[in-house]
């Protein structure tokens, strides 16, 4: 599969999955409902073991078994992007040679953290990383992280590393993603990392989004994407600040305290989070109830 054609499987709306549990263990029933809902939303991929997913508290066991079921429950259907990342490439590549083994589509690498590694290591870090040759989208969240992957740097990784074919950008900076998009070209994957900006990042030659709020209205996601991708702007516009409240809403409070809640309060899992996550603050809730309410959710 040549590099422009691994870019564009990865285009789209792509879930970044929650990972449900229920009294302290993975509820892997929750997890194939809500596999199957994002399905049913038209959603062209999802990610277990993100963000989102509380990767930092799944055990090395249980992250794997939430990617093997995410492949056996998607059958094919979907893309899955499975996340594969940490601080240390050991256990980074262990995490992309299992992602492989069990049949994923591609990966989701975090940059390395706490470590704080130079550019220079970033760039080995995913070079060694693309010896497997899965395709990579690098996760670039330098809140998370406290290192940033500069432009500069994803341009050389572009030219140099053929399995790594874009980058999620939660930076939060739309002029970094515009240099990037210039610097890299375009069949390197650009998408967002977050919500609020997905349709101002498709407008400079972004690819999609890797969405927290899709775990709550996969459908809606999908049908801004699908009238950006007819050229139905205005009808892109429309939809994308009607969900502009729900977004700001799902982000008062750490991800995914927020998106965990609204779940539960429709019924689809429990919303229990592992410590350090915890339930939101009573104005937080209200915020987020009259969001809900006003989508009927």
């Amino acid at each position: 599969m040549g590099v422009k054609m691994k870019n564009q499987i990865f285009r789209g709306v792509i879930t970044a999955l929650v990972t449900p549990f229920r009294n302290g263990n993975l509820d892997e029933e929750a997890l194939r409902r809500h596999i199957q809902y994002q399905i049913e939303g038209g959603v062209q991929g999802v990610l277990p073991c993100g963000t989102t997913g509380e990767s930092p508290t799944l055990s090395h066991e249980e992250h794997k078994r939430v990617v093997e079921l995410t492949v056996a429950e998607t059958g094919g259907r979907i893309r899955v992007l499975a996340g594969a990342g940490s601080n240390s490439t050991c256990e980074a590549l262990d995490l992309v040679e299992h992602a492989a083994r069990v049949g994923a589509d591609g990966v989701l690498v975090v940059a390395p953290y706490y470590n704080k590694p130079t550019q220079e290591g970033l760039f080995l870090h995913y070079q060694a990383l693309g010896q497997v040759g899965l395709p990579i989208i690098i996760y670039n969240i330098p809140g998370r992280c406290g290192v940033n992957i500069l432009p500069e740097t994803l341009a050389r990784i572009a030219k140099e590393i053929p399995a790594v074919i874009g980058v999620k950008e939660a930076t939060g900076d739309l002029n970094q993603m515009i240099q990037t998009i210039e610097l890299c070209g375009p069949d390197f994957l650009v998408t967002s990392g977050d919500d609020s900006l997905t349709l101002p990042l498709l407008a400079v030659g972004g690819g999609g989004v890797i969405s927290v709020a899709s775990n709550l209205i996969p459908g809606s996601l999908v049908e801004m994407w699908c009238a950006w991708e007819s050229g139905d702007l205005s009808g892109a516009r429309e939809k994308f600040f009607h969900m502009l409240p729900l977004f700001r809403a799902l982000f008062l409070e750490t991800n995914p305290i927020l998106v965990k809640t609204a779940l539960s309060f429709m019924g689809r899992m429990v919303g229990e989070m592992r410590l350090p996550m915890c339930p939101p603050r009573a104005e937080t809730i209200k915020v987020l109830r009259r969001s809900m309410e006003q989508w009927g959710l």
